[in-house]
């Protein structure tokens, strides 16, 4: 008797979960979405909330108004983890995962004009960037938050470190005739257009372009894309 209940109930749980995937494709076309947990495993083996950590992982805790590629809805209310490096939204106050699957690769926040994208950079670099120019040179910026354990102190002089988020220097990178380039110096830019040589040169002489400067190089992309 106890394993028919047991067997009942697992079917039940399999068939509500089930049901409510079904809900989330329905409304938001989104096949595959997963419910999120705010958990983080801590060395010490405690598990923490997001809560118990401070600095958080998102540039903006509040969920805004997007477009998603893919999906119908115009009025998805999703944020972007940086920690986790997942694209959230918000289905009846529950919160589910986007799937990273090409046809949800796009996703424009209405409110800030913020767009964000899928790519596949590199073995080692892929996920969500923010598209700061598009054109024939387009560029991207990645974004990154550093979970940085609790460390007890170590002795009766020096006090606990607290778990925490960090946020990390942004990284930069052009997409230039399909390849992706880092950028690190004027050298590196001119020799990807030896035909604009001359012109790149004076640009250069006539802007200090520093290559960790995002506002330097959406006008650095910008001019690249100017006939």
């Amino acid at each position: 008797m106890k394993k028919i209940l047991l067997q009942s109930l697992i079917l039940l749980n399999i068939t509500i979960c089930s049901a409510q995937q079904q809900i989330v494709s329905q409304n938001y076309n989104v096949g595959g979405a997963q419910p999120i947990f705010y958990t983080l495993q801590s060395s010490s083996g405690k598990t923490l909330n997001y809560d118990d950590i401070m600095g958080s992982p998102y540039q903006n805790k509040s969920f805004l108004p997007a477009k998603i590629s893919g999906s119908p809805n115009e009025n998805v209310s999703v944020r972007y983890n940086n920690y986790k490096d997942e694209i959230e939204f918000k289905k009846n106050d529950e919160i589910f995962s986007l799937p990273k699957k090409a046809e949800y690769s796009r996703i424009e926040v209405i409110s800030t004009r913020q767009i964000i994208v899928l790519l596949n950079i590199s073995d080692e670099t892929n996920g969500y960037f923010y598209e700061l120019v598009k054109g024939n040179n387009s560029l991207y910026k990645k974004s990154k938050t550093k979970f940085i354990d609790f460390v007890p102190a170590s002795n009766g002089y020096t006090s606990d470190k607290p778990a925490s988020f960090k946020t990390m220097d942004p990284e930069y990178y052009i997409n230039i005739k399909n390849k992706f380039i880092k950028p690190k110096n004027q050298k590196e830019i001119i020799e990807q257009f030896p035909d604009k040589k001359e012109s790149l040169t004076s640009f250069f002489k006539s802007n200090k372009i520093k290559f960790d400067k995002e506002e330097d190089l959406i006008k650095l992309v910008n001019f690249l894309n100017q006939d």
